[in-house]
């Protein structure tokens, strides 16, 4: 009994060893008649199946000349229907033998499935009224060697579907709107910050130290100078260089590298952009988060209703605007506002389970801090921009004038998640030095994903940096947002994966 379930087992590696080398044997006889697909460098393509349904009435009876992947095949003795597939979507191929050349016509009928060909016809309807390409020349472009998922259930394995993402993009057509719409929300807002007179920049991805953000780095070794370099974990401190060079509005689109964990919402590389404006604040960066995410949902989606992670978002403009002492007042009930002392305030939040880091001073900042991050962000569901966060938390931000405990920041929150951080920006180099020298002081003691020192950075400051508003928006969890993925992986083409073994 367990030598016949063992031969069940080797049954089908033994049928997709056989299917493997009939195709590496069809391929062999293609080469020997002179017929290589391989060969084959260019191929004149000027319709898509798209185009073709869209324009039916005006191309029918004329000739067309597409290219695809061949993904069904129907035959009837001498007529053969194909779907093919191209970057625009899928169209029927129709092919007759006494309409073709003979010996085309049988070479066509061995394709495979996955086979790449083109096709030169005439556009028609078929008697079941299916728009239809009908065959007058084929030519195979590529050989397919390794058979697609089998087409009732298709690529579903998800770990598989993230590592092999050209067979997930080739058999789930449905993943390739996520890709379409991350590329369309990007486009928007380029154009969005180009009508607003902003340059777009690029800044290097290794530096000398890890700085603009609280993240642990990649490390890396630069053989020629002999230096370990750190990969960026975030644009600021060079965009905010420009700012003072007077560039005045400046962004960039680009990859961050930081070395967290990997969940739902995170992946190890990612890209975001920054935007810094001279003469600005942290409530003109509201206005453009606002109207990046809500321009993108009505021109992307024609809505700025949105389903994500189970819940109806409204993206209508006019977003809600919260300082954190409010907030923790509203969703948890704790009054920081009335609350001076520091012991008082670290008392309030263990009073309802809230502890502070290990590595936190403790301290009415970092109190609140703790309260919101443990029980208020889970809470936030439509679009909520949060506001003065504690200065303990936010190393490179303005003070505010009316309380120098806070800072003049937001985070975006949209479903507990957060989409974008945005300051008035801090241009005191006395105070960005002593704050700096704070995070040193908390990476001593154990703290590793705080800010370094960076002493060209404060150079920069002290030749005057004017009022400046600055931002980072998340692109891959804006773009979760508008497609409606609830892990980041779905809208990252290939996510970081651990090899196989």
């Amino acid at each position: 009994m367990s030598e016949q379930k063992n031969n069940q087992n080797q049954q089908p590696e033994l049928n997709l060893s056989q299917l493997l080398q009939i195709r590496r044997d069809k391929l062999k006889g293609l080469q020997e008649s002179g017929n290589d697909p391989f060969l084959i460098t260019k191929y004149e393509v000027d319709n898509h199946s798209a185009n073709i349904k869209a324009n039916f009435d005006a191309l029918e009876g004329s000739e067309v000349s597409i290219a695809g992947r061949l993904m069904s095949k129907r035959g009837m003795g001498k007529v053969s229907f194909c779907d093919l597939q191209d970057k625009s979507g899928r169209i029927q191929i129709y092919a007759r033998k006494d309409e073709m050349d003979e010996e085309e016509y049988n070479r066509f009928k061995k394709y495979d499935i996955g086979d790449i060909v083109g096709i030169k016809g005439e556009v028609f309807r078929t008697q079941r009224g299916e728009m239809s390409v009908r065959v007058i020349h084929v030519t195979l472009l590529s050989k397919n060697l390794l058979p697609l998922p089998e087409k009732f259930h298709g690529l579903t394995s998800t770990e598989l579907r993230f590592r092999q993402r050209y067979v997930d993009l080739m058999v789930n057509p449905e993943v390739k709107r996520n890709f379409v719409i991350r590329s369309q929300f990007i486009k928007f807002m380029r154009s969005y910050l180009d009508n607003m007179d902003y340059i777009e920049v690029e800044t290097p991805v290794l530096n000398t130290i890890a700085g603009g953000a609280s993240a642990r780095p990649f490390i890396t070794h630069h053989n020629t100078l002999d230096i370990d370099m750190y990969m960026r974990i975030a644009t600021e401190l060079p965009l905010k260089r420009l700012i003072v060079g007077g560039m005045e509005r400046v962004y960039e689109i680009g990859r961050i590298f930081r070395n967290e964990g990997m969940d739902p919402k995170h992946n190890p590389e990612f890209t975001t952009v920054e935007l810094y404006q001279a003469y600005a604040d942290f409530h003109d960066m509201m206005d453009i988060a606002e109207g990046i995410l809500s321009g993108a949902a009505k021109e992307i989606l024609g809505t700025y209703e949105v389903e994500w992670m189970g819940e109806k978002i409204d993206l209508t403009p006019g977003w809600r605007r919260l300082t954190m002492v409010d907030a923790v007042k509203e969703y948890v009930g704790i009054d920081f506002g009335a609350i001076t002392d520091d012991a008082e305030a670290v008392a309030a939040a263990k009073a309802i389970g809230v502890e502070l880091a290990d590595a936190a001073e403790k301290t009415w900042g970092n109190a609140l801090y703790a309260c919101f991050d443990q029980r208020v962000e889970e809470k936030l569901i439509q679009p909520t921009f949060i506001t003065m966060y504690p200065v303990e938390v936010s190393p490179l931000t303005k003070r505010s004038p009316a309380d120098p405990r806070l800072t003049e920041r937001f985070e975006l929150f949209i479903c507990h998640s957060e989409l974008a951080n945005a300051y008035s920006e801090l241009n005191d180099p006395i105070d960005q030095r002593a704050r700096f020298q704070k995070q040193v002081e908390q990476r001593e003691r154990g703290d590793d994903e705080t800010e370094m020192m960076d002493e060209d950075f404060l150079t920069a400051l002290e030749y005057g940096m004017p009022p400046t508003g600055g931002m980072g928006m998340g692109i891959d969890r804006c773009v979760m947002l508008l497609t409606g993925q609830d892990t980041i992986r779905e809208v990252i083409l290939f996510p970081t994966m651990k090899p196989l073994d």
